[in-house]
């Protein structure tokens, strides 16, 4: 019994190990794009899956880059959306009145939802409203969180929560 433990402390030990080396290779890798291309990948990682970043990282030029992206339908996507929209994306912070499809653009998919899809629908976002653009839906954190309410897949309104220590105090900042 006590062996079987030791195999599983060292497997765990190693898995995070290796985690944590893949996680700094991937920034390294973004780091080392000229700015503008990094500006590129911001406008377009909270709607790729973590594979298709890794595969557009590896395209050895900026020319292969930005074709994988055309090939893929992501700068399709973008370019589909509403003139205000796109404007709200490439600033990297919602409007009232914004599409869901903008929505995931800025902030990603919600960690959560509730409501009825397509007609009125909350959605959760992990950590703070100031954070999501920079790093999206944060499932391992805990504490703060944005409610979105929307209405016919448009942004009606949101809010941070932020848990209290006190149940009897607001949960809400600002209301």
């Amino acid at each position: 019994m006590g062996h079987s433990r030791q195999v599983c402390y060292w497997m765990g030990v190693l898995l995070g190990t290796t985690l944590v080396l893949m996680s700094c290779t991937y920034e390294a890798a973004i780091s080392r794009l000229p700015p503008a291309e990094q500006a590129e990948l911001r406008l377009y990682r909270h709607v790729m899956t973590s594979a298709q970043v890794r595969t557009y990282l590896a395209q050895a030029t900026a020319a292969e880059r930005t074709a994988y992206l055309q090939k893929t339908g992501f700068v399709q996507r973008l370019q589909a959306l509403d003139p205000l929209d796109r404007d709200a994306v490439y600033n990297g912070f919602p409007r009232q009145g914004l599409s869901a499809e903008a929505l995931r653009f800025i902030w990603g998919e919600p960690s959560y939802t509730a409501g009825r899809a397509h007609y009125y629908e909350i959605w959760y976002y992990l950590g703070p409203s100031i954070e999501l653009a920079a790093s999206g839906s944060q499932p391992r954190r805990l504490g703060n969180r944005v409610e979105v309410s929307l209405v016919d897949d448009r942004v009606v309104a949101w809010v941070d929560v932020v848990p209290s220590v006190d149940n009897s105090a607001s949960d809400c900042i600002g209301c």
